[in-house]
């Protein structure tokens, strides 16, 4: 797919269009609506990961019926530009999930780091089920044995950008999922880097 022009230095191309992210988002939720009507009535409980996800987050719980409540968690990585470092909680749950039915939405799944770390974290609330709901997975990166509920889309192992995603914290506003251009990751001042501690996902690459 063509680059939009004001993209056209900064990405390879369109890896997924809004469209095709609209209703792959759509069927995405009415998976999930079809599971959870196999499950005793209540609450469920949306607990998304921060940042990535928040568009993604934004048109999918508009699509379930479910009475639902919403939180947020923030993992974050000490790491010197993409290298993936430590993962350490930036921002825990708000709410009770004891007993409670829970839908963990992420951006990317790749390595699997990450969501396998905040799976195991979320086990001892003891929530009654967990289930992942991931925009993207990258099975070409993994290194867990991780495999999400859910997944609006497969990639292949490249840099992703848009729909929420980031590089450097720009490219979020993006309405696609694009391919970034190598150049772009080495032209970004160092300033600008994210260096320390950090939002993780696991590095797009």
């Amino acid at each position: 797919m063509r680059v939009p022009g004001r993209w056209r230095r900064d990405l390879q191309c369109v890896l997924i269009s809004e469209d095709q992210i609209a209703r792959r988002v759509r069927s995405l939720a009415r998976e999930i609506e079809r599971e959870l009507s196999m499950l005793p009535g209540g609450e469920l409980v949306v607990v998304s990961l921060l940042n990535g996800t928040v568009l993604f987050l934004a048109d999918l719980i508009r699509h379930l019926q479910r009475p639902m409540r919403l939180d947020f968690m923030g993992v974050s990585s000490y790491r010197q530009g993409t290298a993936p470092g430590k993962l350490e909680f930036s921002r825990g749950l708000k709410l009770d999930v004891r007993g409670r039915d829970v839908l963990l939405v992420d951006d990317i799944l790749d390595t699997g780091r990450t969501l396998h770390r905040v799976i195991r974290h979320l086990r001892q609330f003891k929530p009654r089920t967990i289930r992942t709901c991931v925009l993207l997975d990258k099975p070409a990166r993994r290194v867990k044995d991780l495999k999400a509920d859910h997944a609006g889309f497969v990639i292949p192992d490249v840099f992703v950008v848009g729909y929420g995603m980031d590089y450097a914290e720009r490219y979020r506003n993006l309405p696609f999922v694009g391919v970034l251009h190598p150049r772009m990751i080495a032209s970004v001042p160092d300033g600008k880097r994210k260096i320390g501690p950090v939002e993780s996902r696991e590095g797009r690459r």
